[in-house]
């Protein structure tokens, strides 16, 4: 049994209990009770979430290329850079005090060419300094620490390749409007990138994920759970520790980095945190579908398990841990989501309006953690391709109610806008910036 919800909670506002950015979408339902030792054994190895060493090529392929979940981890990386602790939700002085969430690429631009000179070109300061010729790496100091915006991007090779490809299309859009007379250019061209990099969340990121349906009802109707009003925004613990997690359910346990190339586990071999080693350098068109490429790479069907490399993550990504267990991304996704309390995915779903999934896709006797029920309801209304009714509506909801209540989004101020960069087809998408950064030139 629920409690009730306030009207004000309803429409996106937490209560102010804490000095964070975070708070929840569904104060009123009660935290699941559950033992804290069951994610211990259900995302540990031989668990329920451990998918060993996955099938081979095309045994488990989703519908969607495999750079999709490693965009959302960028885009998870965006709306969260310099947050403040999580509590139970925002105070209205840290809120004064915190950067709200916005996608509006800081993970790139940081504080600008005057607040973070060691980011641009000093030739050229409307311009990323680049790394290597060939893009497969970023500028890094002498112990090889990546010199980016947000040094989460630089954790393994799919994220750095992502990041280093959108250091050169902006570097492109700048070119771009100096061809075209433009004089403010850094302003110009960092405006127009964030607004096609939300014109891709909202059009070919989201439509893959949740459907093009649920997208269309959220950006005509508005969001009912989640509203913030402009200028501010906070993150839903149930998105940020559940539903959009999902991608962690995407990740294959090997990729092949060039056509032809050797099979290999993303993590230990593709781990981050240091220069790219020779022969490492990601071919973007091997895990997107790129104008005049093969298909690319798919990810992995989502079904609520993990591949080996992220049961045994690194410590280079994990830090020192107190048990075996706590490496296992399973276990702290289902750990995380336990001591912040969040409902049961079953709960959400009544909460919802929508039918619990049936008995036989549950195997947790107290009610399903949100994060393993949002990856089975996928497996179960989506066939591993998309989220379901709950995953789906927390992310729609979050991701366009954060670009609502930022005013410098295309969607605050310009929502009838349309994108200008060139694109291969009818509808600009993230091919189309992802071929942009590719073709761009490193600077002289």
């Amino acid at each position: 049994m629920t409690s009730v919800v306030t009207a004000e909670a309803e429409a996106g506002h937490p209560s102010p209990a804490g000095p964070s950015r975070y708070g929840r979408m569904f104060p009123g339902l009660a935290p699941l009770v559950a033992d804290l030792r069951l994610p211990v054994r259900a995302g540990g190895h031989g668990g329920i979430c451990d998918a060993g060493a996955m099938p081979g090529p095309g045994g488990d392929d989703a519908a969607e290329p495999a750079g999709w979940p490693f965009f959302g981890q960028l885009i998870a990386h965006d709306i969260t850079a310099d947050r403040a602790p999580i509590t139970s939700g925002p105070h209205p002085e840290a809120l004064r005090n915190a950067r709200a969430p916005k996608l509006d690429l800081e993970m790139l631009y940081s504080d600008g060419p005057i607040g973070s000179p060691f980011l641009y070109d000093t030739g050229d300061p409307a311009k990323f300094l680049l790394g290597r010729p060939d893009g497969g790496d970023v500028p890094r100091n002498q112990q090889g620490v990546a010199l980016i915006g947000d040094p989460r991007n630089d954790s393994h090779l799919f994220a750095l390749t992502l990041h280093a490809t959108m250091l050169r299309a902006h570097n492109r859009v700048v070119d771009l409007l100096r061809d075209n007379g433009v004089t403010d250019v850094f302003e110009q061209a960092r405006q127009a990138l964030a607004w096609h990099y939300q014109w891709i969340v909202v059009h070919d990121f989201l439509p893959r994920l949740v459907g093009l349906p649920l997208v269309e009802q959220v950006l005509d109707g508005g969001g009912r759970w989640f509203a913030p009003p402009p200028g501010q925004a906070w993150i839903p613990l149930e998105f940020s520790h559940a539903a959009f997690r999902y991608g962690h359910s995407q990740i294959r346990h090997t990729y092949r980095l060039a056509r032809g190339g050797p099979e290999l586990p993303l993590f230990p071999d593709l781990v981050g945190f240091r220069p790219v080693p020779a022969g490492r350098r990601l071919d973007p068109a091997l895990i997107f579908d790129l104008p005049g490429h093969p298909p690319a790479q798919r990810a992995k069907r989502i079904d609520g398990r993990l591949p080996a490399s992220l049961i045994a993550l690194p410590e280079q990504v994990t830090g020192t841990v107190d048990a075996t267990a706590h490496r296992s991304l399973a276990v702290r996704d289902l750990l995380r989501g336990g001591i912040a309390g969040l409902p049961s995915g079953e709960s959400v779903a009544r909460h919802l309006g929508v039918t619990p999934l049936p008995a036989d896709e549950r195997s947790w006797p107290q009610g399903t953690p949100l994060w393993i029920y949002v990856l089975n309801e996928a497996r179960h209304h989506g066939g591993g391709d998309r989220l379901g009714p709950v995953g789906g509506r927390i992310v729609a909801e979050v991701l366009i109610g954060l670009l609502r209540a930022d005013p410098a989004s295309y969607l605050s101020r310009e929502p009838d806008w349309r994108p200008t960069l060139p694109a291969a087809g009818p509808a600009f998408g993230l091919a189309d910036l992802l071929t942009l950064g590719c073709h761009a030139q490193p600077a002289s």
